[in-house]
Parts: structure tokens; C-alpha cells; sequence
């Protein structure tokens, strides 16, 4: 995204706010030292986080960042270690105070939170789940997930109950009395994300939750969070250094750079149009196969034909096309098969028509299915997999030659 697209973004998120947004963050600023009004001209007129640093001594951690996060949505933020990413997140709840701009909560700003208001939001409206875990050793599985309903005063037979439904969604049913010390990396993030969910918050604040699991539990961890985000419908604002596992969950992924915003999109937005080198390069290692679709490599069929054309117009197409095989449509346009020149010839030959000797066998996919899904279809298909719409309606065909060369 272009600098001007982001200009344009935060006026209209400032101007007319949309009801689907949950949190809009607006030219979030976050300096340490003392001579901030220094480094604040430096940044605008385009100093970069390590000559500022040492021309003022002022550490610039957030720079005019703005963006906006959709209710019910996966936002992913992702940058290297000094980027900004962490410090970005803990403004969301006020762990850190930003310098200057505005974090706003549905329509409430929340740096304009008194104490008792700015509590209630963290115990209602937000949680957090950390690298490290942050659970009590001292409590069991049932105490740690229950510990936040039991500061807010909820009975112990409510907060028990509630907490046994989350342990049971997380995967950790019969663990309830265990020790802390005796449960796997894994199985301890499950608790804290348990922990998170018992309090019933609008928005999940993840930092690098899977970054010390090792690579099976985290791919485990990365597909549970899916499904509990799409089964509970909360908003998940999570922070990785991973390229591919913020491909994998974000539905709009923000990359960061020494504490400034280069670009927002989705996966495949930027994959397909990184904003500059540094992006790009980025983004060079994630696997493309897991981020683009199918419509991005599908290519019109060279040879259709309609089921009630003659066996001899079927063979002509496949002379002209150059191709062995045609698809058969039917008047709608809807996928009904495929003829090779075998079974067009031996139509020709013994007047069957081409629904007499079509093959029906024939692999399909849609346009939004992602390639790594298709790779092993397509690798013992026999034919060109057929894309279709939802009606069923041809779009397009899928070569193994299409998805092989996806992963260059």
C-alpha cells in the first residue's frame, strides 16, 4: 500500500468510522527520551529509527501509525525484532501510553480512560495471551482459567463451570486438575489461551504466542486458533515475526519497519503487490502455495465444446486448439465433462453423441481454493482440473504445469 493509500485510509477512518470496525488506531506515536520534540522533526522529515536514536538519544517505537482492525477478524502484525510490533499491541490496552494519537474502542478513546474505566476494559473488553505463558504455577489448570472470572466476583460455581467449557474447547478436557508444572509448551498455551477466552473479551491480544513451541505443536496451535476464532467470532489482534504463520491466520496482515506502518492488505494482496523492495524481500521466503489461490494460476480452456455440438465439430476444435481433450459444456455454460479425441473419434465413427462417450471423472476446485490444497489432486489427475463457480459454470482449467510453477 502506497503512502498516499494510507493517508486516504486514516482520513475516511477519521471522518466517517465504520460500525464493522472495532479499533482504529490513529497517528500512534510512541517516543522514549527527553528530547522527543527533536526526534518528532527528524521523523517527519523522513529520519530513519537509528539516526534518530543517535543524533537525540530518543528511541522511536511507533511512528504515525494508523490502521483499523474489522470485528470478528484475524489482524496480524508482523515485523522484525525492534520493529515496533509489541509496542503496537500494548497501546492497544494501555501497557504503554503512546506519545501522542488515539487508540479507539468501538466509539470510546481509550487514553481518555480513568482508572476504573480503563479496568473494567482490560477485565471485559480485551485479553491478553503472552510468549511466555504468564500462568501461576501455584494454581492448577482449573485455577489459571478461572482466575480472571474470580477477580471480577463471579461465583465459584459460574466461573468453574465457564472455565471447564473453555479448558474443554482448547483441547486440555481431563487436565483440569493438573499442575502447571507438569503440562508440555503446548499444552500450557492452551491454558493461557483458555485463561483469555473465560473472560469473555471482544478482542484477543496475541504476542508471539507460538514463537517457543517447536514447529509440530505450533502448526497445531496455529489450527486451533482458527477454529475457536471462527467458532467464538472474536477479534484476534496478533503479533509474529513468521511470514508464513502470518499468511496462514491473518485475513488483513500490517507489516512494520523500525516502528513505522509500510503496508496493510491481505495475504494475497501482498504477495501479489508488495509496496516496496523491503516487503517484497520479506515476504520472498512465505510459501506462495500457501497464501494465492487457484485464481490466481487458472487459465481459460483452449478447447470447449457443447454437449449437444456433433462428434466431428469436437474433433476439429482439438485439430485447431492443438489438444487431445475438450470440455463439454452444456447451454449454461455448466461443467458436464470431457471428450478425448479417442472417444470423439469412436463417436464419429459408431453416431453416438458426445454425452454417450464423455468422460465424467474429471477433477474440479473453485477459484478460492488455495494451491497447496489442490497440489496433491492435481498431481494424480489425469486432466486439467476444472475450475468452477458456485452454479457450477466453467471458468477455467488448473495444468500441473500452473501449480508446479507456483512454487517457484
Amino acid at each position: 500500500m502506497a503512502n498516499n493509500d494510507l493517508i486516504i485510509q486514516e482520513n475516511q477512518m477519521e471522518e466517517s468510522p465504520q460500525s464493522e470496525d472495532i479499533i482504529r488506531v490513529s497517528h500512534l506515536t510512541k517516543l522514549y527520551g527527553a528530547n522527543k520534540q527533536e526526534a518528532a522533526k527528524m521523523a517527519e522529515a523522513g529520519a530513519g529509527k537509528n539516526e534518530i536514536f543517535e543524533k537525540t538519544g530518543v528511541t522511536m517505537a511507533l511512528w504515525d501509525v494508523s490502521f483499523s482492525v474489522k470485528k470478528n477478524s484475524i489482524f496480524v502484525i508482523i515485523g522484525l525484532s525492534g520493529s515496533g510490533k509489541s509496542t503496537l499491541v500494548r497501546t492497544l490496552n494501555m501497557l504503554h501510553k503512546p506519545t501522542s494519537g488515539k487508540v479507539i474502542f468501538e466509539d470510546s478513546k481509550i487514553g481518555e480512560f480513568g482508572k476504573k474505566d480503563l479496568i473494567n476494559y482490560r477485565r471485559d473488553k480485551i485479553s491478553m495471551v503472552f510468549q511466555n505463558f504468564g500462568l501461576m504455577s501455584h494454581r492448577d489448570v482449573m485455577g489459571n482459567v478461572a482466575y480472571g472470572l474470580e477477580v471480577k466476583g463471579v461465583s465459584r460455581v459460574e466461573r468453574e463451570r465457564k472455565a471447564a467449557e473453555m479448558i474443554e474447547m482448547v483441547g486440555l478436557k481431563g487436565l483440569e486438575h493438573s499442575s502447571i508444572n507438569d503440562l508440555s509448551g503446548g499444552m500450557k498455551q492452551r491454558v493461557g489461551i483458555a485463561r483469555a477466552l473465560a473472560n469473555d473479551p471482544e478482542v484477543l491480544l496475541m504476542d508471539e504466542p507460538f514463537s517457543a513451541l517447536d514447529p509440530l505443536v505450533r502448526k497445531d496451535m496455529q489450527f486451533e486458533l482458527l477454529s475457536i476464532q471462527r467458532k467464538l467470532k472474536k477479534t484476534v489482534i496478533f503479533i509474529t515475526h513468521d511470514i508464513d504463520e502470518a499468511f496462514k491466520l491473518g485475513d488483513q496482515v500490517a507489516i512494520m519497519r523500525d516502528g513505522r506502518l509500510i503496508q496493510i492488505g491481505t495475504p494475497e494482496e501482498m504477495s501479489a503487490h508488495p509496496a516496496d523492495d523491503y516487503v517484497r524481500e520479506f515476504i520472498g521466503s512465505a510459501d506462495k502455495t500457501k497464501v494465492l489461490t487457484v485464481k490466481h494460476i487458472m487459465m481459460t480452456p483452449s478447447c470447449v465444446v457443447r454437449l449437444k455440438d456433433s462428434p466431428q465439430f469436437a474433433i476439429q476444435e482439438m485439430k485447431r486448439n492443438g489438444t487431445s481433450t475438450a470440455y463439454v459444456v452444456d447451454h449454461e455454460i455448466k461443467l458436464q465433462g470431457i471428450v478425448n479425441i479417442e472417444g470423439a473419434v469412436r463417436s464419429s465413427r459408431e453416431r453416438l453423441s458426445l454425452a454417450e462417450v464423455q468422460l465424467h471423472d474429471v477433477e474440479t476446485t473453485t477459484p478460492d481454493t488455495l494451491i497447496s490444497d489442490i497440489m496433491p489432486v492435481a498431481a494424480k489427475a489425469k486432466y486439467p482440473l476444472a475450475v468452477l463457480g458456485e452454479d457450477g459454470r466453467l471458468l477455467g482449467i488448473v495444468t500441473k504445469a500452473s501449480v508446479l510453477s507456483s512454487m517457484l
